[in-house]
């Protein structure tokens, strides 16, 4: 089968052209044109995701099941055509989206899995006790049911895993939630072909057309009308701070305030422990460039700021990151955008008082090399700047002075998606006193690896307190992140025919 491009929206399953287009601004290749989205066509979408839900929210959990295992069987038959088109959008690697394919797939494979099980719904059941005394208590059910329409935002630095069918559509469909997505303007091809793969699967499963939706960017207006329209229930985004507080405001501006899932930003740092710096901090010195680097730094994960306590030993582990990033090239960014951002934030640590240049490099156009720095504890301290994320391949070294002085700066850390421990036996001690403080701070903390690479899996977290996530009771991967689109209702002496067929 050959798979096209079709320039257009796809709104409960007609693709519709818009009154004005935009030209993609791929890093390789030739551009294509998109259709522009409005206010009006977003308020198509969510009107038929609205009506769609009526109907798919009473679905079976072997129905929905169906449904997610029949988008991962299309996308990867469109897998060809995908993988063309993002590496001509975005720059990526051919393996790298051939891997992040495997991984969107096997998200909404293991969310089917997951609903089939039922453990979800969270069922709880209390008798009645009619002849309690003083007063008797009634039958109550409790099970969680899914929230209606929900809009999804594309990410740019994750054209399939944490756009079209990503994480955040596919724990909406499994929840039952009918789902508009705005793609990102940095691949609107391979929002398109994804898009196509979900609207063969709607068809093939005989669910409304509405089920899910399509509309492409083009202005900053398509986004606010979608997170305010009124019949939208639930926001999932992963993008900046800047863009995502903007729409997480709008939200709660709302007449009726809605949740929004917004995953923000982070800077992961690093805690090297005494001995573990000893013993093996030139290797560590050099992983940390592979995870800096890894993929132009363009994680949300990506471990930015290393805290070591100043001496002989730390000057080992700087060294061998230093050697280890300048052997690194030069690779090219997602957008222009990310690129022009980048630039930016280097400028912003490199002239900050107290803060030392250990390597330089020079980064034109969409491309970037990495940069690194160090300074010590209090000039970290006194500078909440050094604490915000630099989107791209830069490293921060902070030196403290003992113990005390790391522990401070772990209490004055914004929230974070990770914390890392890099410790031997010798250090448990110390790791122990750090262990409060880290896990009030992030959503996953971990000992001697590094954050990139986000498991998809039942007990992974990914999220943290603002500003990482703007709800840190919540994860956007793992099994848990279908409760983000769920709400408990009980049910009280209700007849068995009227309770939802999971509750009787």
């Amino acid at each position: 089968m050959t798979y096209q491009l079709t320039g257009k929206h796809l709104i409960a399953g007609a693709w519709v052209d818009g009154e004005s287009s935009f030209q993609s601004t791929p890093a390789s290749g030739p551009s294509h044109q998109f259709a522009t989205g409005d206010a009006t066509l977003v308020d198509q979408a969510v009107r038929a995701a609205d009506a769609a839900f009526v109907t798919y929210s009473q679905t079976t959990r072997a129905e929905r099941a169906q449904l997610l295992r029949a988008i991962a069987t299309e996308i990867d038959a469109a897998g060809d055509a995908i993988t063309s088109i993002g590496m001509e959008e975005t720059g990526l690697p051919e393996a790298r989206l051939i891997g992040e394919r495997g991984r969107t797939c096997g998200q909404l494979r293991m969310f089917a899995d997951v609903i089939e099980q039922g453990d979800y719904l969270d069922r709880r059941h209390d008798s009645a006790l009619p002849e309690r005394a003083p007063l008797p208590r009634p039958d109550l059910r409790l099970m969680q049911m899914p929230l209606g329409a929900v809009a999804v935002f594309g990410a740019s630095n994750f054209p399939l895993a944490f756009s079209t069918a990503g994480g955040d559509t596919a724990s909406a469909l499994a929840a039952g939630c009918t789902v508009v997505v705005k793609a990102h303007q940095a691949h609107p091809g391979t929002s398109d072909l994804v898009a196509q793969a979900i609207h063969r699967a709607v068809a093939q499963t005989a669910l409304p057309a509405g089920v899910f939706s399509m509309v492409h960017g083009g202005s900053r207006a398509v986004g606010e009308a979608l997170v305010q329209h009124p019949l939208i229930q639930a926001v999932g985004f992963t993008g900046s701070l800047t863009g995502g507080r903007a729409l997480f405001d709008l939200c709660a501006r709302r007449p009726t305030p809605i949740p929004f899932f917004g995953e923000l930003g982070s800077v992961n740092p690093m805690f090297l422990m005494p001995a573990a710096l000893s013993a093996r901090g030139a290797a560590i010195g050099a992983a940390w460039a592979g995870s800096l680097t890894m993929g132009a730094g363009q994680f949300c994960t990506n471990p930015g700021i290393a805290v070591v306590i100043d001496g002989p030993d730390a000057d080992g582990f700087v060294q061998a990151a230093k050697e280890a990033l300048g052997a690194v090239g030069a690779q090219t960014m997602l957008t222009d955008g990310i690129a022009d951002a980048y630039r930016s934030g280097q400028r912003r640590v490199a002239e900050t008082q107290g803060v030392r240049e250990l390597l330089s490099s020079m980064c034109h156009s969409r491309e970037a090399s990495p940069y690194l720095y160090e300074t010590d504890g209090a000039t970290w301290l006194s500078n909440e700047a050094l604490g915000h994320e630099v989107f791209g391949p830069l490293g921060l070294i902070v030196r403290v002075t003992d113990a005390q002085q790391l522990r401070e700066v772990a209490n004055r850390l914004d929230g974070q998606l990770t914390c890392t421990l890099h410790m031997d036996p010798a250090d448990e001690d110390m790791a122990r006193s750090l262990m409060p403080i880290l896990s009030r701070k992030a959503g996953r903390v971990l000992a001697n690896g590094f954050p990139t690479g986000v498991e998809v899996c039942d007990a992974m977290v990914h999220g943290g307190p603002y500003p990482a996530s703007t709800n840190f009771g919540a994860t956007s991967v793992g099994s848990m992140a279908i409760r983000r689109f769920l709400r408990p209702v009980c049910f009280q002496n209700m007849p068995e025919s009227l309770l939802p067929p999971d509750l009787r």
